[in-house]
């Protein structure tokens, strides 16, 4: 989601970090380079919650584009309900073949643009973050089915949208960092999709074999992909139902990859969620799903003997519980403590299937952290125990105990280069 360069290359000052492509002949509507058929799609997701307020100190150290474009955000962060209703407005008026790319409720989509944006200002100078985010965004997004001609509608569109509400400080450089931006983002995602499309397809169909309601309101669900599907222990993908179509959900695979190939999930039915809901109440074995590619980077280092330290809260004890998995079929004896948070006893859905696992396995702990009836939650129980500087530290969960947590770990000594954890809002709002 970025802008076109309207010179040779990124102008003096420029974020220094991405290479931008040539630019076209009209910076307001950048042309992409189409390095194949299908690309990313205008539809945007978080890599993270939304940073706070920008201040002074946020512009130290920064390039003059990412300063510009922080500033832009930090002017419309206040009607950023505004700022995505226009977007919207103006990309269907203007281009009411796009319409049929998103789907038709917007409820859900609304907010995605500007929590992806703020992604983008907050990591605008961090290359490694920034990219390996974009990236993943462009090969997930092929599941749309939208092209590399897109873009241009898209940018015009943002930068419309952008330019109307921050007009008390949008200038002409405002809109030229703009542009370098979105030229050089949106063709890291269409170099992405294009390479992904030499070896996966956008997405895959799955069958529902099984459908476990363990409580009233959260199922296990476990599909048969149409054809292999390759992934990592604690990553995750998204999903699509017959009954809302062209809306997906992201869902942690709930086990290490198996030998017959099956895939499982646990879906928590959340109000007003339409796929969750349809997923926990509806879905039925025989019915048809389509998955999108596996994405996150929550995985174990098997290259360290470091002990994991995993923080599990409700459904988030799914890619957890992966992660076991995973280090038992490595062989590996390196210390794992698991903390399983729940509001209720009855909320611990699966802690028989987790104490199965530290009966079977001796390097394994698993202690259960039921809000009702400890004196503290999840993330500042682990300070009753320990030390954990020696942690590789792994969190899933609700948005608010992510965020406590990264807190809490950095508090008893973990380094926040050895806190894992993926998509603190999107991952989580399974909607």
């Amino acid at each position: 989601m970025s802008a076109a360069a309207p010179g040779p290359g990124p102008a003096p000052g420029s974020a220094p970090h991405l290479q931008a492509p040539p630019s076209p002949a009209d910076p307001r509507v950048p042309a992409q380079r189409s390095a194949s058929s299908q690309a990313a799609a205008p539809e945007a997701t978080a890599l993270q919650a939304p940073s706070p307020p920008l201040s002074q100190s946020t512009f130290q150290d920064a390039s003059p584009d990412a300063v510009l474009i922080r500033r832009t955000m930090a002017e419309v962060a206040p009607v950023a309900d505004k700022v995505t209703s226009y977007f919207y407005a103006l990309l269907f008026v203007r281009h009411p073949d796009l319409r049929s790319l998103f789907p038709a409720a917007m409820d859900a989509q609304r907010d995605r643009l500007l929590k992806a944006l703020l992604t983008a200002a907050e990591h605008i100078d961090n290359t490694e973050v920034l990219v390996a985010y974009l990236q993943n965004l462009g090969r997930g997004h092929r599941k749309y089915g939208t092209r590399a001609e897109h873009y241009p509608a898209v940018g015009e569109c943002l930068i419309g949208a952008l330019s109307k509400y921050a007009s008390g400080i949008w200038t002409a450089e405002t809109e030229a960092a703009w542009v370098r931006a979105y030229t050089t983002i949106s063709q890291v995602m269409i170099d992405a999709a294009a390479a992904d499309e030499l070896r996966a397809p956008a997405w895959w169909y799955a069958e529902v074999v099984s459908h476990d309601l363990r409580t009233r309101d959260v199922a296990v669900v476990t599909v048969r992909p149409d054809q292999p599907y390759p992934f990592l222990a604690g990553q995750y993908t998204s999903l699509e139902t017959p009954w809302w179509p062209r809306v997906w959900r992201h869902y942690s695979f709930a086990s290490a990859p198996r030998s017959d190939g099956l895939l499982s999930f646990h879906v928590k039915a959340v109000p007003t969620g339409w796929l969750s809901n349809s997923l926990v109440h509806r879905a039925r074995p025989g019915d048809i799903l389509r998955l999108g590619p596996p994405a996150g980077s929550m995985t174990v280092d098997h290259t360290t003997d470091s002990g994991l330290l995993c923080l599990g809260g409700g459904t988030g004890i799914a890619p957890i519980k992966a992660l076991v998995e995973d280090v038992a079929e490595h062989g590996e004896r390196r210390r794992v403590e698991v903390f399983y948070g729940a509001r209720t006893d009855l909320d611990l859905y699966d802690i028989d299937t987790m104490l199965r696992l530290q009966q079977s396995h001796p390097w394994l702990s698993v202690r259960a952290v039921i809000d009702q009836q400890a004196h503290v939650q999840l993330p500042d129980a682990i300070r009753d125990y320990g030390p954990w500087n020696e942690f590789d530290a792994y969190l899933s969960g609700p948005p608010g105990m992510i965020r406590s947590g990264v807190h809490t770990l950095r508090d008893v000594g973990i380094p926040s280069e050895r806190i894992r954890h993926d998509s603190v809002e999107e991952l989580v709002s399974a909607g």
